[in-house]
């Protein structure tokens, strides 16, 4: 059976091994699995090792994502549908148990399941037993689950808005995946992997590198959308660099930056708060002394943090550090 991944699971952080470790172990049990972590830290790709690893790894591997579909789309998608079940279905059709039968079945974004959903998939677990939307045949299915979501569920679970029993079935074991910003020594390796791949699809001979302070930044930004916004990033600097003999120097984070953009603040407009002064100034010390007084303010509004006020400034943290030491604010250490 072919795989098919957007990338390989790359890392050298202990955190990283470890999540590798567990799910290598766990899948040699015909249990179901939770994989829990933000967005775009890899849930997917976990679920593919689980069951590429396991005694099911040549039957299928079925993969749904649950928020992508209304709840009745989903019960049919989910268990299939007789035909005349309702109006369109013209014939029988089998859902993704069925199609998974033997196999392993990945449910992204569990959570957004609705409760009736949630009791068939307990059946399922419980018994190995679905009926179709419409039927009244019971059909046995040996399916092993592997659910992921990026929200807490036990918090879910208490408030009612999840099943108790069916989330004390599906967490045989909870694989939980750290954040990229709290594996830092994983960001280069796999900037440099996506780096040299987007080369190659642009016909690039060879791709140089990126320069220190590329490296800088995205050592220091924080990742909020992780591995897969990590790949965005690194693919659209290569695409941008000018040159092929030449390190990558210039790293985009947001896209939609521009002094255009609708809605937002032309960069270098003058705030209607800050007017300008009446009479003629020197305009080098007005800059410097606008500069030091929202450097200052945002210090003091981040409790003299500098990682968080680089954040706050959408600076990197070294270009912080450049400006205290230009205006000397360094004792703000």
């Amino acid at each position: 059976m072919q795989r098919q991944q957007e990338q390989p699971l790359i890392g050298e952080s202990p955190i990283f091994l470890e999540v590798l470790e567990r799910a290598s172990r766990v899948a040699q049990l015909n249990r179901p699995v939770l994989v829990i972590g933000e967005r775009g830290t890899g849930k997917e790709l976990i679920a593919a090792r689980i069951h590429y690893l396991s005694p099911r790894w040549d039957r299928p591997f079925v993969k749904l994502n649950c928020a992508a579909l209304a709840e009745s789309l989903l019960e049919t998608e989910l268990f299939g549908h007789e035909a005349g079940s309702f109006t369109g279905a013209t014939r029988r059709r089998l859902g993704r148990f069925e199609l998974a039968n033997e196999g392993s079945l990945f449910l992204d974004e569990l959570s957004n399941t609705s409760e009736r959903v949630q009791e068939k998939v307990l059946r399922v677990i419980e018994y190995g037993e679905l009926e179709r939307v419409g039927g009244n045949d019971t059909i046995q299915t040996d399916v092993r689950i592997i659910g992921a979501t990026n929200e807490d569920l036990p918090a879910l679970a208490e408030q009612g808005q999840f099943r108790a029993d069916l989330l004390d079935r599906l967490a045989f074991d909870v694989i939980t995946l750290p954040p990229l910003r709290e594996r830092r020594e994983d960001i280069m390796p796999l900037a440099e992997h996506f780096a040299v791949k987007m080369a190659g699809e642009l016909g690039m001979e060879l791709f140089q590198g990126f320069s220190e302070s590329a490296r800088e930044s995205l050592l220091d930004y924080r990742w909020p959308g992780n591995v897969r916004e990590l790949k965005n990033v690194v693919e659209r600097a290569v695409y941008r660099s000018l040159d092929d003999d030449q390190l990558i120097s210039a790293v985009s984070f947001d896209p939609f930056a521009s002094p255009w953009r609708p809605g937002g603040v032309a960069q270098g407009s003058a705030s209607v708060s800050d007017p300008l002064p009446s009479e003629a100034y020197d305009f080098k010390e007005y800059i410097q002394n606008r500069e030091v007084e929202l450097l200052t303010s945002a210090l003091e509004q981040c409790r003299f943090n500098q990682k968080k006020t680089a954040e706050f400034l959408g600076l990197t943290y070294h270009q912080l550090r450049g400006y205290l030491r230009k205006y000397e604010l360094t004792d703000a250490d």
